[in-house]
């Protein structure tokens, strides 16, 4: 396997392990109230395995398809800020027990997919169209976040 491949499922791989070891469901969780239309809980698993791997698909299409090494550097860093806010936000949510801080860094992740989308269409169609599904899904977290926060507030 091409070593693109094996870093892109490798950190799709770790993403979705550490955000789920990042994710009690324990009593806080499951005495916050939260909105009729959450989807269930097991229902969060396939979503973002399904995201991640969408993901990994993307950054392996985009990284074969830039022409230089410049693009091939967009794509490292547009990818790698991504995982940085994907993976902050499990722990201020669930382990800090913040979701209002969880809900500003929010704003940050889902700016990394905007920008991901931007950065990757002049490289890739295909990848920047992969990274539809991980904004929508974003977009709708950051609205049960923000619905969370404001049923549950104040915090800390």
């Amino acid at each position: 396997m091409p070593t693109p491949i094996l870093i892109s499922a490798g950190v799709a791989i770790l993403l979705g392990l550490v955000g789920g070891l990042m994710t009690p469901i324990d009593d806080w969780y499951k005495n916050l109230r939260k909105p009729s239309w959450q989807p269930p809980n097991w229902a969060f698993g396939p979503a973002w395995t399904i995201i991640l791997g969408l993901a990994a698909w993307s950054a392996v299409l985009a990284w074969g398809a830039a022409p230089d090494e410049a693009a091939r550097r967009t794509v490292i860093i547009l990818f790698s800020f991504n995982a940085l806010c994907h993976f902050l936000w499990s722990p201020l949510f669930f382990r800090l027990r913040r979701p209002d801080w969880a809900l500003v860094e929010v704003v940050f992740l889902w700016a990394s997919l905007v920008a991901l989308i931007v950065g990757l269409w002049p490289i890739s169609h295909l990848a920047s169209l992969l990274i539809v599904p991980y904004l929508l899904w974003v977009s709708f977290a950051s609205v049960l976040n923000y619905t969370i926060v404001r049923l549950n507030q104040p915090f800390g």
